[in-house]
């Protein structure tokens, strides 16, 4: 993971940022979004190819739930720790370069000067079976793929802030734009101990984006 927007892992800041960060005297940044989406498609395949269960995620996912796309730093899948073997084999014999990271809940690739993360915990969780199974297979620019389901995307962004990174400011447009498709009430009850997920939910609530009292839009 690169960089921030929505760190599903580890409580660092999140991998892919929905939008893009500030360049130097004003410049923008170079635009990798159909570059990441050619990846995406074509990681999806190899691990379709492979057997082994997976879903997006990061903001690629976000963007197959209707989020606009604009992408600038990698492509995430996420796995069972159990079939990564099986998994980064499919993915080198397609031609992927495959490489450790310094972290041990991901492995890195890069293919088409793109990144890539497979990662086995989202936010200090790990990926297991229920979380995958709850996955729907969006189609992302033409190729079908499982999708990290709306509810568990948010769930993973907001487990991971931390006092370390706590940016509203992509998290406010996803949850804005998908709303309709998160269950809100599980994640008050899941996040309701907890600081700095509580104070977002409670600026949707102030914002009427959700109905807190309710749990729904």
């Amino acid at each position: 993971m690169n960089q921030p927007a929505v760190d599903t892992a580890g409580g660092a800041p999140p991998p892919e940022a929905l939008s893009p960060p500030p360049m130097p005297g004003g410049a923008l940044p170079k635009d990798h979004t159909q570059a990441i989406l050619e990846v995406t498609k074509r990681v999806a395949a190899l691990l379709k190819q492979s057997g082994q269960p997976f879903a997006l995620a990061g903001s690629v996912a976000a963007f197959a739930h209707g989020v606009p796309a604009r992408f600038q730093h990698d492509t995430d899948f996420c796995m069972r720790r159990e079939d990564a073997d099986a998994a980064i084999k499919a993915l080198e014999d397609g031609g992927i370069e495959m490489r450790g990271a310094a972290e041990d809940w991901l492995v890195k690739g890069r293919t088409g000067g793109e990144e890539i993360d497979l990662i086995f915990e989202l936010a200090r969780r790990p990926v297991g079976t229920e979380l995958l199974e709850r996955a729907t297979v969006k189609s992302v620019d033409s190729v079908w793929m499982p999708v990290l389901s709306p509810t568990d995307l948010m769930d993973s962004l907001l487990a991971a802030l931390s006092e370390h990174y706590c940016d509203f400011g992509d998290l406010l447009p996803m949850a804005r734009m998908l709303r309709e498709q998160i269950d809100w009430g599980r994640l008050d009850r899941v996040h309701r101990d907890t600081p700095l997920p509580d104070a977002f939910l409670y600026l949707l609530d102030r914002l009427n984006v959700i109905d807190r009292g309710k749990g729904t839009p």
